[in-house]
């Protein structure tokens, strides 16, 4: 007997969308506004489809369950190796890939998200915009040689919003409301405490090198007082002890992130040790050993010891002056005249002058590629010695990468792997990628103990090209 399947379901003529429920809400009108900034912040959306997906999968399962279900949400994440999530009025959510890259399943995500959505269901947003301004932070070398007016330009590139200034009881709140939530949409209501923890031993990790910016870390403006996490066990035990409900989603979940980009984008170049490469732009160079790269959204930052710093970025030139012309062209505060003079570096068209403020001296170099001018500021505490010797390597080391070099870049990324029989925690930490402390880190994107071991066929993560 044939029978032919007639669907009775078809697409609406009129969908809903979440433009459309939200077009009359005054509350997602300042979500809006506040957007673009928000990208801009972050370096931009990290698009994957599996990713997306894996986040869209968890942030459904909490609605339905929310204070307020009809409450339509827009989640993006953030190209960003920072560890955040935060939410606006109207809904607009956000986590970074750098926090989808620490956490070892979808409960701990739902942890966070559901944290972030108690915020929204209690209208936290709304006071928060009352006092909320935007921080305007330039580093100290910026603010000491250039004009006051790039200076501004620069830092607004980068302006640090104070995006989780709520209050300890709103904090509070949503904790409450979060774990709550967490409970009744299926997870493991324990994901909480256990992901503030992870963060917490983050946060640890990388205060050990003190110049790594963390001011756009959740840690940094969601404080993680152990009383919080406190709280968080009290209310998952509503639940049950821990272990006895809630699903983790860690196989889902690892599926989700494999291959999830880990550190620097491709679009801002890459650090690898004591050296800075942009395979799109096509230079590398080399700081002096014992310096630290920041790679900012704005400039690469080199701190090293002694307060020496070092500022490279990057202009566009359409103009036919030459590079001493551009050195005196107004840029620099406190340029000496007398001390421009051209240089070649590894071929290249080249100047270099010296600058001096009130505390710093200066060497400025600026390189001519293509369209290009790049630019060294290297800055030291007067009478410091280093000047010429800081300067020298990076001179020195400046250049064009061949397409071999280009080609051979690849960006690191969190791959999930299978333990094989025999392998241990000391042979798959070796294979790391992008950073000196192997072991730590390893331990720490899988929240594995100080004593831990692992057993075949457990899934684990590393970083690598």
């Amino acid at each position: 007997m044939e029978q032919a399947y007639e669907p009775s379901v078809r697409p609406s003529s009129n969908p809903q969308i979440v433009d459309e429920v939200q077009k009359n809400d005054p509350r997602a009108a300042m979500g809006a506004r506040e957007h673009p900034r928000i990208v801009a912040s972050y370096g931009g959306e990290y698009h994957d489809r599996k990713t997306e997906r894996l986040v869209a999968r968890i942030t459904g399962a909490l609605t339905a369950v929310s204070e307020n279900p009809n409450q339509s949400y827009r989640i993006t994440i953030l190209n960003s190796p920072a560890i955040n999530a935060f939410a606006l009025p109207g809904g607009y959510l956000y986590v970074t890939r750098g926090l989808l890259a620490l956490a070892n399943d979808a409960s701990e995500v739902a942890a966070v998200l559901s944290h972030e959505m108690a915020h929204v269901t209690a209208n936290h947003g709304i006071e928060r915009q009352k006092r909320e301004e935007a921080e305007v932070i330039a580093s100290r070398v910026v603010a000491e040689v250039l004009s006051s007016d790039l200076a501004g330009k620069q830092a607004l590139a980068r302006g640090k919003l104070r995006l989780a200034a709520f209050s300890r009881q709103q904090e509070l709140q949503a904790d409450v409301i979060g774990v709550r939530m967490l409970g009744e949409a299926g997870y493991d209501p324990y994901a909480s405490p256990r992901f503030l923890e992870s963060m917490a031993a983050y946060s640890r990790f990388m205060s050990v090198e003190p110049d790594n910016d963390q001011s756009l870390d959740f840690l940094s403006s969601h404080p993680n007082a152990p009383q919080r996490v406190e709280l968080a066990r009290e209310q998952a035990a509503k639940f049950g002890p821990e272990g006895s409900s809630g699903d983790r989603g860690r196989d889902y979940y690892l599926a989700g992130i494999d291959g999830l980009l880990y550190g620097d984008s491709p679009e801002e170049g890459y650090v690898r040790g004591q050296t800075f490469l942009h395979s799109s732009l096509g230079i590398r160079f080399d700081v002096p050993e014992g310096f630290v790269i920041d790679n900012k959204v704005e400039a690469v930052l080199a701190t090293g010891p002694g307060d020496i710093a070092i500022r490279f970025d990057g202009v566009a030139d359409s103009s036919n002056n030459s590079l001493e012309a551009y050195l005196t062209s107004g840029w620099v505060a406190g340029l000496l005249p007398e001390t421009v003079r051209s240089i070649k570096v590894n071929g290249l068209d080249a100047a270099t002058a010296r600058a001096s403020a009130e505390r710093w001296d200066f060497d400025v170099t600026v390189v001519r590629l293509q369209n290009r001018i790049f630019r060294f500021l290297t800055a030291v505490p007067k009478g410091n010695a280093d000047l010429d010797r800081t300067a020298n390597i990076l001179k020195a080391s400046f250049r064009t990468m061949t397409p071999a070099e280009a080609a051979s870049l690849k960006p690191l990324r969190i791959r999930v792997l299978t333990v094989q029989p025999g392998e241990t925690i000391s042979t798959i930490s070796s294979r790391m990628m992008g950073t000196d402390r192997k072991l730590d880190l390893f331990k720490l994107i899988n929240a594995l103990p100080a004593a831990a071991s692992l057993s075949p066929g457990q899934k684990v993560k590393i970083i690598s090209e």
